[in-house]
């Protein structure tokens, strides 16, 4: 038996790093430039120093995340450091299906995996996550796969199965509805 480790892409964290970089940096430089003459510039280094920190425990949280599965079961260590295990005996179903993005014709992949009594255990979104990753879970598990032959949006997928969703999807996405 071959445990499989599924990481999410490494070109968001990228991205992410590069985005804050293109925003704090030209600020701290004219924060700085302004209070280095009147001689105030301290808190605006201990503002770097929070900021920084929080960024190394960002960075250090995305590369510890990860989604391990065998023909056991899947366990996840998501974002926050939570810990998530389930045997392939609590798994009634895989769930996947391509999701539009909000706004736009792309779609993402999502994959779902859902408990014996239909609840929410362990969610895969396109954007950190390669469809390959996906597969590799469907391969894995000896479970129910149910394929979503069309694209959904979020509302269609609110409607259709909103215990697949998060609570704060389910919230925006009835708002509008």
């Amino acid at each position: 038996m071959h445990t499989h480790a599924l990481r999410p892409h490494g070109r968001l964290l990228l991205q992410t790093g590069l985005s804050v970089l293109a925003f704090v940096a030209p600020v701290s430089a004219v924060l700085f430039w302004l209070s280095i003459p009147s001689g105030n510039w301290q808190p605006v280094a201990i503002a770097q120093v929070v900021l920084l920190s929080i960024c190394a425990l960002a960075f250090l949280s995305y590369t510890r995340t990860i989604i391990r599965v065998d023909a056991e079961g899947i366990s996840e260590r998501g974002f926050m450091g939570m810990v998530t295990d389930f045997s392939t005996d609590e798994i009634g179903s895989v769930v996947l299906l391509d999701l539009y993005q909000s706004g736009a014709l792309d779609t993402h992949p999502q994959l779902f995996v859902t408990g014996t009594d239909g609840r929410l255990l362990v969610r895969m979104r396109g954007q950190y996550y390669s469809r390959g990753a996906m597969d590799t879970v469907i391969d894995q598990l000896d479970v129910p796969v149910v394929r979503v032959p069309e694209p959904m949006t979020l509302q269609d997928l609110n409607r259709a199965r909103p215990e697949l969703l998060y609570w704060f999807e389910r919230r925006l996405t009835g708002r509008g509805a």
